[in-house]
């Protein structure tokens, strides 16, 4: 069967809907073409931008402005995958993107300009991440298998010890509170050893459909009484359009009571903790074998002192903690139960102060679709 060519006026759709920011300019340097994902990427609108040189339009963009002259000097393709980080028109994130530049000919004829092709890498970026921070996982699992069974039986042998002499001693001893600390430590030592086993041991998934805002409603109930002696209030703006999602649900009760505690444990007294839910727009989901699904974020923001850029780069370590008294394998956690249901997981700055934590979740309409798949 003959299919029809692509007529010229399809070829301003297809770039229409392109989700890569396609920019052409003309030998000068001039802008004469600039889709809907340039606008988005650059904060600038179409009207700005045609017309007017591209070399002042990003004059923040160095390194792109150095691709473009290059290719219109030499007319040669060339491309960036690592260096160049984005920053649109008022905004103050700056996403990670790979670029390429190639010169436009026409046949026969001389170069007639140039077009830049900028790809979105932040979920490359993300992905890349819950690779290395698994591998992290994986060694400190092959870790604490070894240690385990090395510790929990002399660990065990000091506690029973330390309850014999507790019955040795008079109540009113000053020695029974020697005995107790002793117990105590012990016990500690190992609740420890089992957040550690528990964070690498392979836990299949009890799947069921979870009404998201229903387990955020009772999170936020079992932490806002824990709370109210502070002034704090948790303030819930869930989606009700949200539908059921397919995911384990104890652990994400586990999963959202460590953030929502975590970050009133960093607001100050009198103030608040947002929690939305929303369909997410920046990410969608595909596995091999089944189509595309959007994501259901949640973000929580606190008001407390934000986290600190080195700090966000080793939050998921196991035994990195910045709170006294932490075992720092609470968000090792979190993030392994995303993971486990296929999600993302965000630590970021917020514009307006604090730290704005966001769970992604893949949106499924049915049990049918094999999470666990992948």
């Amino acid at each position: 069967m003959k299919q029809s060519p692509v007529m010229p006026q399809n070829y301003a759709m297809i770039l229409d809907n392109l989700d890569d920011a396609v920019i052409a300019v003309d030998q000068q340097g001039i802008i004469c073409l600039f889709n809907p994902a340039a606008e988005h990427f650059s904060g600038m609108s179409e009207k700005q931008s045609l017309g007017k040189s591209f070399y002042q339009c990003f004059q923040q963009q160095e390194t792109l402005c150095y691709l473009t002259r290059i290719v219109l000097e030499e007319g040669r393709s060339i491309s960036d995958h690592e260096t160049i980080q984005l920053q649109a028109l008022g905004k103050a994130k700056k996403r990670p993107v790979s670029v390429t530049v190639s010169p436009i000919f026409s046949t026969p004829g001389p170069q007639q300009g140039a077009v830049i092709i900028i790809h979105d890498l932040t979920q490359v970026r993300s992905l890349e991440d819950a690779v290395r921070h698994a591998d992290r996982l994986s060694m400190v699992g092959t870790m604490a298998a070894g240690l385990a069974h090395e510790i929990k039986n002399p660990l065990g042998g000091i506690k029973g010890a330390a309850q014999l002499l507790q019955m040795e001693f008079d109540e009113s001893s000053e020695l029974q509170e020697h005995t107790q600390l002793i117990i105590r430590e012990t016990e500690r030592i190992n609740r420890i050893i089992e957040e550690l086993l528990n964070l690498t041991r392979p836990r299949q998934l009890e799947t069921e459909l979870v009404n998201l805002s229903q387990l955020l409603n009772d999170v936020v109930t079992l932490q806002k009484h824990s709370v109210m002696d502070r002034g704090l209030h948790i303030r819930l703006q869930p989606d009700p359009s949200i539908p059921e999602i397919p995911g384990d649900r104890d652990l994400l009760v586990r999963l959202f009571l460590n953030l929502i505690k975590n970050a009133c444990e960093a607001t100050a007294d009198n103030s608040e903790v947002i929690i939305e839910s929303k369909i997410a727009s920046d990410y969608h989901l595909s596995l091999p074998g089944s189509r595309s699904t959007p994501m259901v974020q949640i973000n929580i923001h606190d008001q407390g002192p934000g986290i600190a850029p080195s700090d966000l780069r080793k939050i998921f370590t196991p035994f990195y903690t910045t709170k006294t008294g932490g075992s720092g394998l609470g968000l090792a956690t979190c993030q392994k139960i995303v993971t486990d249901h296929h999600g993302l997981l965000h630590f970021n700055e917020h514009p307006d102060g604090g730290t704005l934590v966001k769970v992604s979740l893949p949106l499924r309409q049915s049990l049918h679709d094999d999470i666990d798949k992948g």
